[in-house]
């Protein structure tokens, strides 16, 4: 029975595919089950054995490959063609990706000649790149997970511009047809904050393994291409010197590059510096004094005073808060709140950029799906566990309050809030892509993104906006 076996397998047509080509010559064969058992006889675990998956190898691999050789079953999915893929191989063939370690790798962007979209190196000629992993609860909880890649040299990737340092972005958490960002991002163009990251979706296989639908986004940093200010150096000692540039974060993670204090004397506050990323006690001082003062002025009971307008720029806050508002993103000004600050005395604290829209529309879409209407409130009144800074007590200043109503009115009379023919480009853009990630990846539920975009995330947006103008319109 088993010479039987193994003469059928051996007669069979190869059927070239990622999932059952274990040792990565393009063929799925007899060879691919010798790769394997020799796997299992180690008591070892490779990536690529792992037909099935699972996170093990065993003799279930071994059935997976046998069936797919005698075309009792189907291949797992594979990228869609109808966006560039990025392929990434990792040297050695290692998988084990850590967000410590950056890892050598060979990469390469075919277009597959689709319009719009220029290839970079091939797989003849590949670049290079360091890899490894990025993101808090998306790298814990996720199998699908984010990266941070450093290109060897600056790259235009996807007609971005040039530089070394981007993100992969995989949304395995984003219910909204992989939308939220993009939603976002778009809203913080439009309404004119200083600089907003890039995110381009592109199919990503690593290590002959496809990975599904991942978005290639411009990483948050100093440079003349991304939060353009003054790169202050770390150790930095001089007095005018040490004003700036920084660029910082409100943090719900410490890390070595964290400050922390008690905003109004009460609540643990971490501020993630990172630029500089190395203080010396002069810039420790300062920028300690810099958000020490600033909170107390935010905290007075005089809510005509000005005085906090000194320290942050009403403009970029009453903007970011738009963004954010429409969003309904229940943790933001709690981490992934960036700031930035110019080199000078007399320079302001700016808010912004803004990143990181994975709780947008969260009471929203819980309403959806128990089928309730949720009345609508701001995104700060929430009784979750998210404990956002300093804007709860801002909007109490009647200052602010103007300031919101004046960039709203202008923002909606420009149709800024209106996104319905972005949402149309957007999911002509993904949507087989998206569905290929689905079978990719179908415990995430990321299938039928014209539904997800549809039925759902566009109604929400819809409503946010329409309840957001009876509050600051005319």
């Amino acid at each position: 029975m088993a010479l039987w076996l193994l003469a059928c397998l051996l007669a069979m047509p190869a059927r070239a595919h990622y999932i059952g080509d274990t040792n990565g010559d393009n063929e799925i064969n007899i060879a691919d089950i010798n790769t394997i058992v020799n796997v299992i006889l180690t008591d070892g675990y490779a990536f690529a054995c792992d037909a099935n998956q699972d996170g093990e190898v065993n003799i279930s691999d071994v059935n997976k490959v046998v069936n797919i050789i005698l075309g009792a079953e189907e291949t797992a999915p594979t990228y869609s063609g109808t966006l560039p893929v990025m392929f990434i191989n990792i040297d050695g063939g290692t998988s084990d990706i850590t967000k410590e370690t950056y890892l050598w790798a060979d990469w390469w962007i075919d277009d597959l000649g689709l319009e719009g979209y220029e290839s970079i190196g091939s797989e003849e000629d590949p670049h290079r790149l360091q890899i490894k992993g990025r993101g808090n609860i998306t790298w814990r909880a996720y199998d699908k997970k984010p990266y941070r890649i450093k290109f060897e040299q600056k790259e235009k990737p996807l007609g971005m511009k040039k530089n070394r340092h981007f993100c992969l972005m995989a949304h395995a958490d984003d219910w909204a047809g992989f939308t939220r960002d993009a939603v976002g991002f778009e809203l913080s163009r439009r309404i004119g904050l200083a600089w907003t990251p890039t995110e381009k979706p592109v199919e990503v296989v690593l290590n002959g393994q496809y990975l599904g639908l991942y978005f290639l986004a411009e990483k948050i940093r100093v440079g003349k291409n991304r939060v353009d200010i003054t790169e202050q150096a770390d150790n930095e000692t001089e007095a005018e010197n040490i004003t700036g540039g920084w660029l910082l974060e409100f943090d719900n993670m410490a890390d070595d590059n964290t400050l922390s204090f008690y905003e109004n004397d009460t609540a643990f506050t971490n501020v993630t510096y990172h630029s500089p990323e190395q203080l010396s006690s002069e810039q420790r001082q300062y920028l300690s004094a810099l958000i020490n003062t600033t909170d107390s002025l935010i905290y007075l009971k005089d809510k005509s005073s000005r005085a906090w307008e000194q320290y942050i720029d009403i403009d970029s806050l009453a903007c970011y808060y738009i963004v954010n508002e429409i969003m309904d993103v229940l943790d933001a000004f709690n981490g992934s709140c960036y700031i930035h600050k110019e080199r000078g005395n007399n320079t302001k604290l700016i808010i912004g950029p803004v990143w990181d829209f994975g709780f947008a529309f969260n009471r929203a879409v819980m309403a959806y799906y128990a089928g309730d209407e949720t009345p609508m409130r701001f995104f700060y009144d929430n009784d979750t566990q998210f404990a956002q800074h300093w804007i709860k007590e801002i909007v109490k200043f009647p200052r602010f309050q103007t300031c919101v109503r004046k960039h709203w009115k202008a923002f909606y009379a420009d149709g800024g809030t209106d996104l319905d023919d972005f949402l149309d480009q957007y999911l002509a853009t993904i949507a087989v892509a998206g569905e290929a990630d689905h079978l990719r990846w179908p415990q995430y539920k990321g299938d039928n993104p014209e539904r997800r975009i549809k039925k759902m995330l566009q109604p929400m947006l819809k409503e946010r906006v329409a309840w957001l103008n009876e509050q600051w319109g005319e």
